[in-house]
């Protein structure tokens, strides 16, 4: 421990280093920013621009500080960034989950692809940014936005658009609990158009937020008919869509407590796509949650890490820093803590929470069950309070909630 005296030394040495840092090395710092910045707009081309967006994510500090003088930047008048440019710091900002950055350059983006006349680049920057108003859970923005799209007028990029834009719209409205607008809504759809079964799909997550989950298997059962019956689609189409929606009924059974019934739909998946990560993982997720299967379970999550790490690298050759998808990574923490291998399950799960991906309420708790039972309580309770700090706003979320507070209560 430093005494007080120490502490005042060492206190008084950092400030005069950053006297001596000072504002010049500070604007130095920010103009080599603006030129690294200024920089994007030399880039052209869909692979050279989707490389510097992975190249930028790959250094998410230096990244932010690029973003916050990029935003500085977007204010002057006039702003220096070109089309490209602001297609780049979006995409990137929307990566690190940077939202005010994001919505700065997406609305910059769709104001040049008005100027240009580009209504392709409109369609893209709404197209953003309902996503990623969406993606953070902001609902009421996204649906917004939706609903200034859906007001353009334009050619046939805007218009292939709207349906796509109408159904997260719905989806916005029921995640905002507007359950009973967005259904009547869908039936109205689903009268005027009754062959288009991507309404159908809708309607079955719609109900599945809603919590009416007999019914939303009733209709992906519809939806796999429909599709089957489908002679516009090629059979190898009609085979990717009903493994979508067999998917969704895994999840579905998962959230009924059915096991066996996810666990076969999982299987049947597998027995078709044998190297799937997401199915892999699931498979073995599901039965370790529920104490089945353990040696099997941590076997189908390794392969899924795996194969998810191969399917990366192919997808993205000589990236400089590799990520464990967090899901994955705390399906293996699961896994190992429920085989009680405290240890390696406290690592693995360390490893998913660096991630912004695994922020999330249900990995937050398996850590703190991790670290509470290495005897580790301060950094159980830590970690649970990291865990409301995330929660969302869905059921399941809320449940888990509720778990945790019991726990911290238990445990303070």
């Amino acid at each position: 421990m430093r005494s007080e005296a120490r502490r005042a030394v060492v206190g008084l040495a950092f400030l005069v280093l950053v006297g001596l840092a000072g504002p010049g090395r500070a604007a130095d710092a920010d103009a080599t920013l603006r030129q690294k910045a200024l920089a994007l707009s030399e880039i052209t081309g869909a692979d050279p621009i989707k490389g510097e967006i992975l190249q930028l994510l790959e250094d998410p500090q230096g990244t932010r500080k690029l973003l916050a003088v990029a935003t500085r930047m977007a204010k002057e008048k006039p702003q220096p960034f070109t089309y490209n440019a602001t297609l780049i710091l979006a995409n990137t900002a929307e990566g690190l989950k940077d939202i005010s950055a994001a919505e700065t350059f997406y609305r910059l983006h769709a104001e040049q692809a008005v100027k240009l006349l580009s209504e392709q680049g409109l369609a893209q920057a709404y197209a953003g940014l309902i996503q990623l108003y969406y993606d953070n859970k902001k609902f009421a923005e996204s649906e917004k936005v939706c609903r200034e799209f859906l007001g353009l007028e334009g050619d046939e990029s805007i218009q292939r658009l709207k349906p796509a834009v109408l159904r997260r719209l719905i989806l916005n409205m029921a995640k905002q609990g507007g359950m009973t607008k967005a259904l009547d809504t869908l039936d109205k759809l689903i009268k005027a158009d009754p062959d288009n079964w991507l309404n159908l799909d809708l309607k079955a997550r719609v109900l599945r937020e809603a919590g009416k989950l007999e019914e939303a298997i009733k209709v992906y059962e519809d939806v796999i008919a429909r599709i089957k019956a489908d002679k516009r689609l090629k059979k190898a189409e009609q085979e990717e869509f009903v493994d979508d929606y067999r998917y969704a009924l895994s999840g579905l059974y998962i959230d009924l407590g059915q096991v066996d019934k996810a666990a076969d739909e999982l299987k049947a998946l597998l027995a078709k796509d044998p190297n799937n990560p997401t199915y892999n993982n699931d498979l073995g997720y599901i039965w370790a949650d529920h104490d089945m299967n353990l040696e099997e379970s941590e076997k189908l999550i390794r392969k899924a890490i795996e194969a998810d790490r191969k399917l990366r690298r192919k997808a993205n050759p000589g990236q400089a820093r590799d990520r464990d998808t967090s899901a994955y990574l705390d399906s293996l923490g699961w896994v190992l803590y429920k085989q009680k291998k405290y240890k390696e399950a406290r690592s693995y799960l360390l490893d998913a929470v660096k991630d912004p991906e695994g922020q999330h309420i249900e990995i937050y708790d398996h850590l703190g069950d991790v670290h509470l039972a290495l005897g580790e309580k301060a950094e159980a309770i830590a970690a649970w309070k990291e865990g409301l700090k995330v929660v969302g706003s869905t059921k399941r979320e809320q449940e888990r909630k509720t778990e945790i507070e019991k726990k911290l209560k238990a445990n303070e």
